[in-house]
């Protein structure tokens, strides 16, 4: 295991430089297309999306990954057990969100025309989490490389969608181009597990025993998988509720709907992707992380798990630091280039040093799942996120526009890191 983690972070690294250019070049098409309004309607749309997509894979492809990883078990086996839970999970959610649609986009968004977009969300669940269950499972086995073709081939795909796509939908208005943006993670997600399907060995066969179901294989992935799904879950929740809170706590106090929905897309659309650019290296350091940590942390080799990752962390910080005195020095920069526009400078430089704390994030939130220790992580989050909606909702009140939703956001990544950074240090002393 000694390189491991480094020649599984390189691979991840690579893909994930590919796949961030061509995530950056999909933001800029839809900012280009939909305009800055288009970008505010889709962005307060995306904290619901991504809420239902955590919802629904229950935390299953950390869970799947780390006992493959273990090599104790019928690996096949266990991923033809999780599949039929997660597909009946999927139609409960899709059926569930098809009736509260009108409730959600009506009560909760303001906005009635978000409703079939809502209801377009709930359909391409099925195919994000057969995905996703594929790749636990070659995260498990240490393979990178279906990973990262894989993702490639997907965003290739819905790019060319959209640039096709978009314009025609645009003709019906803005509402129509967002739920075909939606739908469109349809094809590039069944275009994912084509490309996972032939990379699986030549020698690989299916056996009828691989399709008993196993129960013991089912509570243990739903053991390790429900609390790594409440600490997203708690984070993404509160996300959802961002946009609901903001938007009431404004409309009170007299700012225009325009004005808010303006502002939100400039911080999710443009300042956010900007901000959190490195986080790719992050992503791939922590996916390469989890194996590696569960396998010596299950073998009580604390020492050698502590440098993994405190490595984990150095490098998240090699990046992290020179992108962020970058934005600090020249934050017109990237905006101009990406989105021709000087629109959120100010909400960067906030923003910019705290997200310094991000980037180690990701390797610390892992790491404790990786450890078994996925209650600390859910109570941190949980923690961190009831104060930044407490904080969002005081902030919104006193008329600092959308600053307060700023504050709110760097005040819940300094409290979460910290937290588990101490827990980490505890466990492995």
């Amino acid at each position: 295991m000694k390189n491991t983690l480094i020649k599984s972070t390189i691979i991840l690294i690579i893909g994930g430089i590919i796949t961030k250019i061509l995530s950056m070049v999909i933001r800029i098409v839809l900012s280009r297309l939909l305009g800055t309004d288009g970008v505010g309607y889709y962005t307060i749309l995306m904290p619901t999306f991504n809420l239902l997509i955590a919802l629904a894979s229950l935390g299953l492809p950390n869970a799947i990954s780390k006992l493959v990883s273990e090599e104790t078990r019928n690996n096949k086996n266990l991923v033809f057990s999780i599949i039929p839970i997660t597909m009946t999970f999927d139609i409960i959610i899709i059926i569930t969100v098809t009736l509260l649609s009108d409730y959600l986009a009506t009560n909760l968004l303001h906005n009635p025309d978000y409703k079939y977009a809502i209801i377009s969300m709930g359909l391409v669940l099925p195919f994000i989490d057969l995905s996703s269950v594929l790749r636990g499972y070659f995260f498990g086995k240490q393979k990178m490389v279906p990973h990262v073709i894989s993702n490639i081939i997907e965003d290739i795909v819905r790019l060319t969608l959209m640039i096709i796509g978009i314009p025609y939908f645009l003709k019906n208005g803005i509402m129509s181009a967002i739920i075909f943006i939606i739908l469109t993670n349809i094809v590039s997600e069944l275009t994912s597990i084509l490309i996972l399907f032939i990379f699986l060995p030549k020698n690989f066969t299916i056996e009828k025993k691989d399709f008993k179901i196993n129960f013991t294989n089912i509570y243990d992935t739903l053991r390790i998988g429900i609390p790594s799904t409440l600490t997203r879950l708690v984070s993404l929740f509160g996300y959802f509720l961002e946009p609901i809170i903001m938007t009431s706590a404004l409309l009170s106090i007299g700012y225009q709907n325009s004005f808010i929905v303006k502002e939100y897309g400039i911080i999710n659309g443009y300042v956010m992707p900007i901000i959190l650019l490195p986080s790719f290296f992050t992503y791939s350091i922590s996916s390469a992380l989890l194996p590696i940590i569960s396998k010596s942390y299950t073998k009580k080799e604390y020492k050698y798990t502590s440098k993994k990752i405190n490595q984990a962390i150095i490098y998240s910080l090699i990046i992290g630091i020179p992108f962020t005195i970058f934005i600090l020095i020249k934050p017109e920069l990237l905006l101009n280039l990406l989105y021709h526009t000087n629109e959120g400078i100010n909400y960067m430089l906030i923003l910019a040093p705290i997200c310094l704390l991000h980037y180690v994030q990701a390797p610390l939130t892992v790491s404790l799942q990786a450890m078994n220790k996925a209650n600390d992580a859910f109570l941190g989050t949980l923690v961190g996120t009831i104060i930044r909606i407490i904080l969002l909702f005081i902030l919104c009140h006193i008329k600092i526009g959308l600053y307060g939703l700023i504050i709110a956001t760097g005040t819940n990544i300094l409290y979460v890191t910290i937290h588990h950074y101490i827990k980490v240090k505890k466990y492995l002393k």
